[in-house]
């Protein structure tokens, strides 16, 4: 769980939030300006602040009520920045063992195979491409055997291609290891493909963290991410592959229902984030016969909210699925909460999470 509650006083510039979260991964976006990397120094204890309260599974790191404030040297928290931050004149080797200059050889062992780096130990920073000295930052990060991982817009500088070499790397992380992980990012695909709660920040104010998806359902957050690509993220399995072009998937693992996508470059039993947008989710009051849409998937309906523009119906399909219609397909289907309804996605529709 971490604890936040900040306020941070520059000219023309106030950071005032407070929030809490105990996501794996919690991304915090918004765009320039609007407070992520003050908001992260702010937790690294790497800025004065004028209140501050953070504390981190139970340890109280920040406390300006007790005139507490951990020393940042002192805070266990591992930062990397989006530049990496490297000493060009170390090795990968010793890049590694400046983050942990006590961690033991079966440490660095442990951190170099999760992070695929043996081939690149002996190598300078400058031999290294942009994603792999994210890696070698990274680890660096994880040998200190931090609290938590603040990542500061770590992807930016890197090009789709780099990105998605790094991301993998990032959610092995994730999933290898029990260190809570703040993400900062500009980039909403990032998130979608990251993250399991967001935060909104915008002006020196945070929304509270919420799921991406249920993001959806907050008009205010739904209008203003609608365009950078705001969509229903899905944990799913590798099943099978169908021939070149689809993918057969289990949305929430072995419970949940088989869906088709395009090819998933994936083998079977590979964990995936699927996104969908809204908008590309139908809806009929049976299932229809005759119809080129492969994926039909029964469900409850659970919830509506009625925006501005549209009407979005959350649908318990064995995962949440929010689907966008007008206001007048809602009044025609005589749709309402505990309905039963079909949803109807194209498979090519359902598409891999991934950076932009």
């Amino acid at each position: 769980m971490i604890r936040v509650d900040l306020r941070v006083e520059r000219p023309g510039f106030v950071l005032d939030v407070a929030f809490a979260s105990d996501a794996r991964a919690l991304g915090v976006f918004g765009g320039s300006g609007a407070g992520k990397s003050t908001l992260l120094a702010g937790i690294a204890g790497l800025v004065r602040t004028a209140r501050a309260r953070v504390e981190i599974d139970g340890t109280t790191l920040a406390d300006s009520a007790r005139s507490l404030d951990v020393p940042a040297h002192r805070r266990r928290l591992g930062v990397v920045f989006q530049d990496g931050r490297l000493f060009p004149h170390l090795s990968v080797r010793g890049n590694l063992r400046y983050g942990a200059p006590e961690a033991g050889d079966s440490s660095l062992q442990e951190v170099v195979e999760l992070l695929e780096l043996s081939a690149l130990v002996d190598r300078r920073p400058h031999e290294l491409s942009g994603g792999e000295r994210q890696r070698v930052a990274l680890g660096r990060a994880l040998l200190t055997r931090p609290r938590a991982l603040l990542l500061d817009e770590p992807l930016s500088s890197l090009d789709r291609r780099l990105k998605r070499q790094i991301l993998p790397y990032l959610r092995r992380v994730r999933e290898a290891t029990t260190v809570p992980i703040v993400f900062v990012s500009h980039d909403l695909a990032e998130m979608q493909a990251l993250v399991d709660e967001m935060l909104i920040i915008d002006a020196g104010t945070t929304s509270e963290p919420k799921p991406i998806s249920s993001l959806l359902l907050d008009e205010r957050a739904f209008e203003r991410l609608r365009d950078d690509g705001l969509a229903n993220v899905l944990s799913a399995v590798v099943v099978a592959h169908e021939g070149p072009d689809a993918t057969v998937l289990r949305l929430g693992g072995v419970q949940g229902p088989d869906v088709r996508a395009a090819r998933v470059d994936a083998s079977a039993g590979t964990e995936v984030r699927l996104r969908v947008a809204p908008s590309e989710v139908a809806l009929a009051l049976q299932p229809l016969q005759g119809i080129s849409i492969r994926n039909q998937l029964a469900g409850t309906v659970r919830r509506l909210e009625a925006h501005a523009r549209a009407t979005l119906v959350e649908i318990d399909v064995g995962v949440p699925i929010v689907a966008e219609l007008s206001h007048g397909s809602v009044r025609d289907l005589g749709i309402g909460v505990g309905q039963a309804i079909v949803c109807l996605v194209k498979s090519q529709a359902l598409r891999v999470a991934e950076p932009s």
